[in-house]
């Protein structure tokens, strides 16, 4: 995105080498705009599904509601299901011939950073060799670091961990029969046991009646927040599989997605509290950086996407950086901590809730449980506090 607006910029990856790993991550509309306006939507359409339905059931695979999503649903761009690895590699291909291969540059973790003057000297570390640190100089300095993020933790000292809300995610990827329209996202169960899968694409992965499809498992597990290098662990399926034994739906089996997994990785639910300021000086935050939210919405990625291509907007149409970074923040912050506090009240989960709440043995008719009003109004206002309401994003108001 800088590259497109005429910004010279250098991204350093802390992994010596990206890989196709991780599993699933989905797209929404708002998000896959801007991708489409930096000449990506083919390479996506080719190695992505396009999500047409979000459904909710409960725990005993009774339908809740459904939306169409993407396309079906009236957007002029699509919500694409992606693997995560396949992603990272394309984005990393386009950014090396763009911006040039010397300017993306692996193998070098942020130990951290100083002002000096109009601009910022970050100090390096090579991961894996025993060589000096690596100083490089910058007008300015963007963290995209993640949850664990270095330069918010400099910018913001003794903020501690991240909060654990006492449920654990297991992901992972699994070859099962289609489900439902065959493009469904589904979200079963409840806030403290919860089941979430949809389905991927690559030229491997449609024959036969199969997919490969991308599930999350959710249980709650009390606790303190496990430590940095513990959050993603492999796991074997032993260690929240029986809870799951019964979930054996007329359209999904539960328990034969989790035995036909071959790796199975495990994640605590957590993000932080919102930020009164994100950066400092010719330094900023973005992405998960700065705004760390549970992955309820699908929102974590899109929400990136949008503050890098606010980020570029603003650095774009300033003449001095710390203003511009400032403008960029002023956009930005508001909206994602809407969305960051909606996610801990379930976003638009909470229509799980409320029916395990008002029917935890299940129901005759869903409009017994809920009001096709009340349900009708929890998907629109998440979508408008998320930004990705159609008419946001087909006027490109998002």
């Amino acid at each position: 995105a800088l590259h497109q607006r005429g910004i010279e910029a250098t991204v350093f990856e802390a992994a010596r080498e990206i890989r196709p790993l991780g599993v699933g991550i989905n797209l929404l509309p708002h998000s896959v705009r801007i991708l489409c306006a930096l000449g990506l939507q083919d390479d996506l359409a080719a190695s992505a599904i396009e999500t047409a339905e979000l459904a909710y059931f409960n725990r005993h695979g009774q339908a809740i509601w459904a939306e169409p999503r993407g396309r079906a649903a009236g957007y002029d761009f699509p919500q694409f299901s992606v693997h995560r690895g396949e992603l990272q590699l394309l984005l990393q291909r386009v950014a090396r011939e763009r911006l040039g291969p010397e300017r993306v540059i692996c193998g070098h973790a942020l130990a951290d950073f100083e002002t000096v003057g109009h601009g910022v000297i970050a100090r390096f570390v090579r991961r894996g060799e025993h060589v000096p640190d690596h100083l490089h100089r910058g007008r300015a300095l963007i963290g995209a670091d993640g949850i664990h993020s270095r330069v918010r933790a400099q910018l913001h000292p003794g903020e501690g961990p991240p909060h654990y809300a006492g449920r654990m995610l297991w992901r992972a990827l699994s070859r099962g029969p289609r489900f439902l329209t065959g493009r469904s996202m589904i979200r079963a169960g409840h806030q403290d046991q919860k089941f979430v899968c949809y389905p991927l694409a690559s030229a491997v992965e449609q024959d036969g009646g199969t997919s490969l499809i991308n599930w999350i498992a959710e249980l709650a597990v009390p606790g303190e927040t496990p430590p940095p290098q513990d959050w993603s662990r492999r796991v074997d399926a032993s260690a929240f599989r029986e809870p799951f034994a019964d979930w054996r739906f007329e359209w999904l089996d539960v328990p034969a997605l989790i035995d036909a997994a071959d790796a199975i990785y495990e994640n605590p639910l957590a993000d932080r509290d919102p930020l009164e300021h994100w950066g400092a000086g010719p330094v900023s935050l973005l992405g998960d950086a700065a705004h760390p939210m549970f992955p309820i919405g699908s929102n974590g990625a899109s929400q990136a996407i949008l503050d890098a291509d606010a980020l570029a907007d603003a650095l774009a149409h300033a003449t001095q950086v710390e203003p511009a970074l400032r403008a960029y923040e002023d956009r930005r912050r508001g909206p994602t901590s809407q969305i960051v506090l909606a996610n801990r009240q379930n976003g638009p989960e909470r229509v799980m809730q409320l029916a395990e709440d008002r029917a935890p043995g299940g129901f005759e008719r869903i409009e017994d449980v809920i009001p096709r009003c009340e349900l009708e109004e929890i998907a629109a206002s998440y979508k408008a506090i998320a930004g990705f309401a159609p008419e946001q994003v087909n006027t490109r108001d998002g």
